[in-house]
């Protein structure tokens, strides 16, 4: 973090702290709808997770204009990627008086501020929390993204079902992340009940961009099949340099590299990489068809772009149409405008988790403690273009 951002986020956080104080009275007032039902989201547009969070404000613009002109008013705050950021973000959506949030980008953030939503009484709806134990913070957090528990594995048996010769498993892990150290966790017990316990274990630190120490070490244990729990920035570097310095086996990477924005960083060392996935941009249902062609419409104005969705992008989307599309029912059932602004989160928050939603990822619906209930899920293969810039996920039947 810059010194120069630094007296500006404690001044802020200062802010929010003091309008904290008076959260309660706000909150017993009416719901503010002068400028539409207020919705707020939490992304990480800058930092080293902003790869993700430019992703997924392309998928929460598109539902917002797929919502049949409904008013909502929805307001987009910059957490950057770290902790304090993601709080001050939260207290100041909330102070607004908003009736949802969508985020934080980052596990490791949602752990920081997903209980002060849940303290206030505000409902979240994560886009890309991944890690274990995020809907269990308390009754008005939810999300729509898969855990690892569920994706992880798949592609581990899809590795070995590829090349049922694999013996010698090597895992890599960033250390200082929630996320990572989550789902190194389950990629460890998975490739244990394959009989593949690891050869080794490698800790990362997320800033990290130099790995040939802990690569070499790897190495000098003949492993033929590699793990990465990484982002998308640390994760790219990664492949690229295993490659470079000599590994020819297969690479499984998680839900932290499922983004396109690996291409310009690995480039044509991404060729190859094993990852499961929650979402297809070929699963043919109204929903998806709807969001694709939304998709490619908002991507025609830059030649340069691709026109197949990444996962983020998809799961953001989701994440608004079940807010509007919740709003839209409470709103039928009780007018927003009768209600106040703590009656209006806690009657969302049961409207939530008591639909059932036809989304661009398939059916899904919530379990009472928030968790997605999802059907389909997928493992795809990187496959980079001629010049090793661009590229796809293509799906392994």
């Amino acid at each position: 973090m810059g010194r120069s951002f630094r007296p500006k986020l404690i001044a802020l956080l200062a802010a929010t702290a003091l309008l904290a104080g008076c959260s309660n009275r706000s909150a017993d007032g009416p719901v503010n709808l002068t400028k539409g039902i207020p919705v707020g989201a939490v992304l990480a547009l800058t930092g080293n997770a902003n790869v993700y969070g430019q992703d997924q404000k392309i998928g929460i613009d598109l539902a917002l204009a797929q919502l049949n002109g409904q008013a909502i008013s929805l307001q987009i705050e910059d957490s950057g990627s770290d902790e304090p950021g993601a709080n001050a973000a939260f207290n100041l959506q909330i102070n607004r008086g908003v009736l949802a949030l969508i985020g934080p980008t980052l596990s490791q953030q949602a752990f920081s501020a997903d209980p002060i939503a849940q303290r206030r009484g505000v409902p979240v709806v994560a886009p890309s929390n991944t890690a274990t134990g995020i809907p269990e913070i308390g009754h008005f957090i939810s999300r729509v993204s898969a855990q690892s528990s569920v994706i992880a594995p798949l592609s581990i048996a899809k590795a070995l079902q590829i090349n049922p010769a694999i013996r010698r498993a090597a895992v890599f892990y960033a250390q200082d992340d929630a996320y990572s150290t989550a789902e190194t966790v389950i990629f460890q017990k998975a490739l244990t009940n394959k009989g593949l316990k690891p050869v080794t274990v490698q800790r990362t630190q997320l800033n990290d961009q130099d790995f040939q120490n802990q690569i070499t070490s790897a190495l000098s244990k003949k492993p033929d099949l590699i793990v990465l729990s990484l982002q998308a920035v640390d994760g790219g570097n990664m492949v690229r340099q295993l490659r470079e310095l000599g590994y020819r086996g297969m690479i499984v990477v998680g839900n932290g590299m499922n983004t396109p924005n690996i291409y310009p960083i690995c480039q044509k060392y991404c060729d190859g990489i094993l990852i499961a996935q929650a979402y297809s941009p070929e699963l043919k249902n109204p929903a998806n068809q709807v969001f694709l062609a939304a998709f490619a419409k908002a991507q025609s104005r830059n030649p340069n772009a691709s026109t197949i969705p990444p996962q983020l992008t998809a799961q953001a989307y989701t994440a608004m149409q079940v807010i509007g599309e919740a709003l839209r029912r409470l709103d039928t059932q009780k007018p927003l405008k009768s209600l106040t602004v703590a009656a209006a989160r806690k009657a969302l928050m049961d409207e939530i988790l008591g639909g059932t939603y036809q989304t661009p990822l398939g059916k899904i619906s919530f379990t009472p403690t928030g968790e997605v209930v999802q059907k389909e899920f997928f493992v795809a293969q990187v496959r980079m273009n001629p010049g090793g810039r661009s590229g796809r996920f293509a799906l392994l039947p």
